[in-house]
């Protein structure tokens, strides 16, 4: 079973403003919500995939109540973790100026929280793989990644860390499964710009030396590279296609690699299958389907 852990899930506002401006009162043209967060993200794709898994999530008021009820409605079982204070996040995006977002706080999650969603943790068994994603709400402690790593050491538990700076260092030490930095992040770790497929290489074999099994680097339109456990380099150019919506096009690709890699135990066809499903929702309006996946990965050579 593949479990997913999101720290500050969010209801996304996705919408679109036709000459947007500032101080006046502007009117959407399109509108779309949606569960958000890299976690579930991941889970909606494995699940599009027909992959089963199951979400853990904390949940606040009545937008955390919506957030179980559209992931419960796309096929996952989810584990929410109520939180009697405060609201789960709502986050405005606006699609017609790429990349601004207004991004909720969130409720704060205190040590019992923390405590139930370990104990739920600690019910995985051998063999069953845990993917941890996304920022963490300012009143966890940073350390939880790496206290999640170190209490599930010994397990056989194949994980997943797809996460940014000190959260991601801070696991190396325990041997993740995989970890899927973006070019941006992974030159912010290392203090240099990566621009190439090429240049990233080096680096990404920094984070092996380090402890990681396996390595994706994500580089948007530049494609991608893998630095696999098993020695081998892969990078691909990005496939063709119109860019849509990049939002959850990262989480997209960890959970095709997962899928690839639980139909084959094969790198290559995890690499393909990451990057044909993490192209394939940047290609559409919301996170792909099995058949655009499919469609992407036969166009992969």
């Amino acid at each position: 079973m593949i479990y997913t852990v999101t720290f500050n899930p969010s209801l996304d506002y996705i919408v679109t403003v036709d000459d947007f401006r500032l101080g006046m009162t502007n009117r959407t043209t399109s509108e779309l919500m949606l569960p958000g967060g890299k976690g579930i993200n991941v889970s909606i794709v494995l699940s599009n995939l027909g992959i089963e898994n199951t979400a853990f999530y904390f949940a606040a008021g009545f937008v955390g109540d919506e957030i179980t009820r559209r992931v419960t409605e796309s096929g996952i079982r989810a584990e929410a973790i109520p939180v009697g204070d405060g609201c789960s996040r709502i986050n405005l995006k606006l699609k017609s100026i790429d990349g601004t977002e207004i991004n909720g706080i969130g409720p704060g999650i205190t040590d019992r929280h923390v405590e139930e969603l370990l104990g739920k943790l600690d019910g995985l068994k051998e063999g069953d793989t845990l993917v941890l994603a996304g920022s963490i709400p300012s009143s966890m402690p940073s350390t939880i990644y790496s206290d999640i790593m170190q209490r599930l050491q010994g397990k056989g538990i194949r994980i997943v860390v797809d996460a940014t700076r000190e959260l991601l260092l801070n696991v190396l030490q325990f041997h993740p499964f995989l970890v899927k930095p973006n070019n941006h992040e992974l030159g912010e770790i290392f203090d240099v710009e990566l621009r190439t497929r090429v240049s990233v290489v080096p680096y990404a074999k920094k984070l092996q030396e380090q402890g990681a099994q396996n390595v994706i680097v994500s580089m948007a339109g530049e494609g991608a590279v893998l630095v696999a456990a098993d020695g081998t380099v892969s990078m691909h150019e990005a496939p063709k296609g119109t860019l849509v919506n990049g939002v959850g096009a990262g989480d997209s690709m960890v959970a095709g690699f997962l899928a690839g890699w639980a139909e084959k135990a094969d790198y290559e066809h995890a690499f393909r299958m990451g990057l044909a499903a993490g192209s394939a929702s940047a290609f559409s309006e919301y996170l792909a389907t099995k058949e655009e996946v499919r469609s992407v990965y036969d166009s992969i050579r």
